[in-house]
């Protein structure tokens, strides 16, 4: 896109009768980010990525992908366009040879990274002349991410791509990240695996009940968000009141504790704990994890869907709402 914009979301809407998948999405993704996109199950993560990749037609609202309309220029749209779905459906009877050849042939374009991929994913061509029906389900996920990059997208759309991967895999799978974002391709990666979203994406767009609550950069998230600190009291004696500290909750192993803590609130809960006489003490950021779920315990309690970040700033066929 000649606006440095992938993806553009205003107002996207998808109702299933009187169920709400999605309402009111506005959101931005710019060329060559590999942007996040957070929430539980049931927050409408997966009915937006089908309608962004023209599986879904919205009820109201404008998508525009590469600057088309996924649905109306579908035909224009998929031969640019990478997708892994959350629930990989193959067909069983196909070698896994048969699958990439007829997943490249719905693209449109040549699959001309294929050979590599498969190659650095342990897809051998003995493995490739098997049955998909006899695949492990590591084995499936690879698949799918071979077809997914294999004709190099300028856009790869990611539901739960590290389901069933082992670690060594999960190490290419993030190079294959790093190496798109480079070649300014743009990834969407919708994850329930907070450190790995944590690790790759730049910003991430966090959804609930089918709003959105938030778009930040990584870094100001967890910024924002609670501090960990951990005291010790060095008596042998567990768990015991610790005064106005106790108000964030700590969580007691023996004689320590751990307690999350807003981070205006820090120096005064150090002051309290000194007071009470412990041992040792440390402050660090809390992880991606943990102001993941702040952020949602104060969205719980507001109107769903107040937007804390911007959607548009410049900081770094289903009845189901998923």
């Amino acid at each position: 896109m000649g606006d440095g914009r992938a993806i553009e979301l205003a107002g996207l809407t998808k109702l299933y009768g009187r169920v709400v998948g999605v309402e009111g999405l506005s959101l931005e993704v710019r060329t060559g980010e590999v942007f996040g996109f957070l929430g539980p199950n049931g927050a409408g993560k997966t009915t937006t990525l089908r309608c962004l990749v023209g599986l879904l037609r919205p009820t109201r609202g404008r998508v525009r992908v590469l600057g088309a309309d996924p649905v109306a220029e579908h035909r224009r749209v998929a031969p640019m366009t990478g997708y892994l779905p959350g629930e990989l459906r193959l067909y069983p009877e196909l070698t896994g040879a048969q699958t990439l050849d007829y997943l490249a042939a719905l693209q449109g374009v040549p699959a001309e990274r294929r050979g590599e991929l498969c190659e650095r994913l342990d897809l051998t061509a003995g493995v490739l002349r098997r049955a998909v029906g006899t695949y492990s389900r590591g084995t499936k996920q690879k698949l799918g991410l071979v077809q997914a990059f294999q004709h190099d997208p300028r856009l790869v759309v990611l539901d739960e791509p590290t389901e069933g991967l082992d670690p060594l895999v999960q190490e290419t799978f993030f190079e294959l990240l790093g190496e798109a974002a480079a070649a300014e391709r743009t990834v969407l990666l919708s994850s329930h695996v907070l450190p790995e979203v944590q690790r790759t994406c730049g910003r991430v767009a966090i959804v609930r009940a089918g709003r959105l609550v938030t778009v930040q950069s990584v870094a100001a998230l967890r910024e924002a968000r609670a501090r960990r600190i951990r005291v010790v009291f060095g008596d042998g004696r567990g768990p015991r009141p610790l005064g106005a500290a106790d108000r964030w909750g700590p969580r007691w192993a023996g004689e320590r504790a751990e307690l999350l803590v807003p981070p205006g609130e820090v120096v005064p809960t150090l002051r309290e704990l000194l007071a009470l006489g412990v041992v040792d003490v440390g402050v660090e950021e809390a992880g991606l994890d943990e102001a993941f779920l702040d952020l949602y315990r104060s969205a719980g309690s507001g109107t769903p869907g107040t937007v804390t970040g911007t959607g548009t700033g410049n900081g770094p066929g289903t009845g189901e709402r998923a």
